[in-house]
């Protein structure tokens, strides 16, 4: 994929992460001040002790964090977290503008929760595969990086946990428990997320006729693979190992095509890993 190619179809990802995500906050989110963290948590609770909206808030606490990071950051200030956060809160402005709510979407706050959980997480994970952040918070954990020895990770984990007592005490303790719910869950799902969208499977393939398979690897499949000699312990026949890691997709097709035309003397083990670094896979920067 070349430069050209590679930015345009990480602006769209990114565009539709940015959608995924204020779709979560403003539908799920904001209409039930679910507060578990982040710009728009601090934003649901100025909403309920001020006269002004959660997303118009979001916009103020957001262009603010962006001239920080300007100000502090300066070329190690990311390109995308800035498209990302200025999308991202102009986007809650217009769905305040053009679809308005009054209050939650159904009764069930537990299925809301689930959805204002999943889909910024998703968004998220999104975001951080093609190394790119939602801004927000994110910003600020950015400048403590640059000019602190602060352990970032448990910094925002306690500003976020803060936000949570405080909804507890600008709401009622039935709202800041779900908060603290979707606090606790936020983590796991982003980072199982990341898991399943690197996910790719690994072969260790051990064959007397490793040419065809090969064949089968570079020409159908366009990938390469790594082959060398053995020796079963137990017969002492000469063996060949050959190692690759594929897609999910073209594993089955590898998988199948083994199982048709190697059954007898190939022998297959298949692992799954999600940091597959290098060529073909995700680079090492």
């Amino acid at each position: 994929m070349n430069d050209k190619k590679r930015i345009f179809f990480e602006l769209i990802m990114l565009t539709l992460a940015t959608v995924v995500l204020d779709v979560g906050v403003y539908f799920f989110k904001f209409p039930n001040n679910f507060s578990f963290g982040g710009v728009t948590g601090v934003s649901v609770i100025l909403s309920k002790l001020f006269s002004l909206s959660s997303a118009t808030y979001n916009l103020i606490i957001n262009m603010a964090l962006l001239l920080l990071g300007f100000i502090f950051l300066s070329k190690g200030f990311g390109i995308k977290t800035v498209y990302i956060s200025v999308l991202s809160s102009l986007l809650l402005s217009a769905m305040e503008h053009f679809i308005p709510m009054d209050g939650p979407l159904t009764d069930e706050p537990v299925l809301e929760l689930i959805f204002a959980i999943v889909l910024p997480a998703v968004s998220a994970a999104i975001m951080f595969n093609l190394n790119a952040s939602g801004g927000g918070t994110d910003i600020i954990a950015m400048i403590l990086r640059k000019y602190t020895t602060f352990d970032i990770g448990t910094a925002l984990f306690m500003v976020d946990l803060g936000i949570v007592v405080a909804a507890c005490f600008v709401f009622d303790v039935k709202t800041a428990l779900f908060s603290f719910v979707g606090l606790m869950a936020k983590t796991l799902v982003v980072d199982t997320t990341i898991e399943n969208v690197n996910l790719c499977k690994y072969f260790t393939i051990i064959t007397n006729q490793p040419q065809d398979i090969l064949d089968f690897i570079h020409d159908e499949l366009g990938k390469g693979a790594t082959i060398f000699e053995a020796k079963g312990s137990y017969t002492n026949q000469q063996k060949y190992v050959i190692f690759t890691v594929l897609k999910r997709g073209q594993a089955v097709q590898l998988r199948n095509y083994i199982k048709q035309n190697h059954t007898k003397d190939t022998f297959l083990m298949i692992t799954n890993s999600s940091e597959i670094i290098g060529k073909g896979f995700r680079g090492l920067n």
